[in-house]
């Protein structure tokens, strides 16, 4: 059964630039078994329902301004996969969960910055899908739990955001580490590596810096969906932990 992954997506430049968490994504896809199909959850697609991408082929979006030229010209084609759409569509009626398909978005950089590093090449089918900020942290769980059959069939399953995402208190100057960003994310760590699901669903009463953290819940959420189709096993490993600009927090976690 593949492990279910959740993976920062930092800025959306990050996909040009070589540091030790790049080069850790370029390298993961050499430590597991080429998936038949990828299913992501994006920070950066919101909808108030459910929804699952049923497109052929994916545009890429630029959903961000301001950033250099050469990130304007970069494509990730992949195809999608009408079959897993439906599927997915499927395990959500199943579970009781309302979904929708969706015949026209691409994929925005929440998205194709993090695939473009694992599978440059756009060679493995996506079908991408939505969050909803305004569920509870044990919906947003039971959403992935509900997923949690498609590992067996060789599917990665991603989730896309930031443990600790705050763009107001970026620091462009820094190489240090905010006290306050390593403290929310030890604490997540532990109760990650414990299962400890009550405190993770109350995480914003009893983390510290969780405010600061988790200003907005959007990058937050695919932790959770990714987390929530591990509940089987209920084994959660830190793969990688970096951060820049003083505070924007670059990890990623495996869940068995």
């Amino acid at each position: 059964m593949i492990p279910s992954y959740f993976f920062a997506h930092g800025a959306p430049s990050i996909v040009l630039e070589q540091n030790a968490y790049t080069a850790f994504i370029q390298e993961f896809a050499a430590s597991i078994t080429k998936p038949k199909a990828i299913v992501l959850f994006s920070a950066h697609w919101e909808q108030s329902m459910q929804t699952i991408s049923a497109v052929d082929t994916y545009r890429t979006i630029y959903d961000f301004s301001g950033f250099q030229d050469e990130l304007y010209q970069i494509t990730y084609p992949a195809n999608g996969e009408r079959s897993l759409s439906e599927q997915i569509l499927s395990l959500f009626a199943k579970h009781g969960i309302q979904s929708v398909l969706d015949e026209e978005r691409g994929l925005d950089h929440g998205a194709w910055a993090v695939l473009k590093l694992i599978y440059p090449d756009a060679d493995v089918p996506v079908v991408a899908l939505s969050v909803n900020r305004y569920l509870t942290n044990e919906q947003q769980y039971q959403i992935g739990k509900a997923l949690s059959e498609l590992r067996e069939q060789n599917v990665l399953i991603i989730g896309s955001g930031g443990t600790v995402h705050n763009l107001r208190k970026l620091n462009w100057q820094t190489e240090g580490i905010d006290e306050w960003a390593e403290s929310f994310d030890n604490w997540l760590q532990n109760k990650l590596e414990t299962w400890d699901v009550n405190a993770l669903f109350n995480y914003r009463e009893l983390a510290p810096y969780a405010e600061e953290a988790v200003p907005t819940n959007e990058h937050f959420i695919p932790l959770l969906l990714a987390m929530g189709t591990g509940d089987g096993n209920r084994q959660a490993k830190l793969l990688h932990r970096s951060y820049q600009f003083g505070n924007l927090s670059l990890s990623c976690w495996q869940f068995n």
